[in-house]
């Protein structure tokens, strides 16, 4: 089963990109200069940040569907980020390299499916996860800290 793994559209975060700490700490927002990596995966490039790079911490509603799955939790982006990344049919650096919670939702936003894998190994649960019809997408969240990683889709 073929699959794409997206990063998150730059848009709505430009703004802050930049912006003072008086601007960030109005918008519930932290910067950090990334000091490890990996250490700091950008939701939007699905890389770590290189090390001496500025990443910006901020709360972030990673699924909006009106039921009792609706989630919202920290993440990271890189204030250079510019586009998004999209992967065909593997992982993206900063998923391979972490403990995965994947997680499978209807059409409706109701979890069908979970399960947790290390990264390297998790692209046989993703293909199976999207073999079942009822399967509209997936989440990856980074298992240990329970952050948003990525969406998936059928290719």
């Amino acid at each position: 089963m073929s699959f794409v793994v997206t990063g998150l559209a730059p848009e709505p975060f430009s703004p802050l990109f930049g912006a003072d700490d008086a601007a960030l700490a109005a918008a519930g927002a932290i910067r950090f200069t990334a000091d490890a990596k990996p250490g700091f995966p950008c939701r939007i490039t699905l890389e770590d940040a290189e090390p001496g790079e500025t990443v910006l911490l901020l709360n972030h509603e990673h699924h909006a569907a009106e039921t009792p799955y609706r989630s919202r939790h920290a993440i990271y982006v890189r204030e250079a980020a510019t586009a998004p990344a999209r992967y065909q049919d593997q992982l993206p650096p900063a998923l391979a390299v972490r403990l995965l919670a994947i997680r499978a939702f209807d059409a409706d936003g109701m979890m069908i499916d979970a399960d947790i894998v290390e990264g390297r190994e998790a692209v046989p649960l993703i293909e199976r996860f999207l073999a079942d019809p009822k399967a509209a997408y997936l989440h990856a969240h980074n298992a240990r800290r329970g952050c948003f990683a990525a969406r998936i889709e059928r290719a």
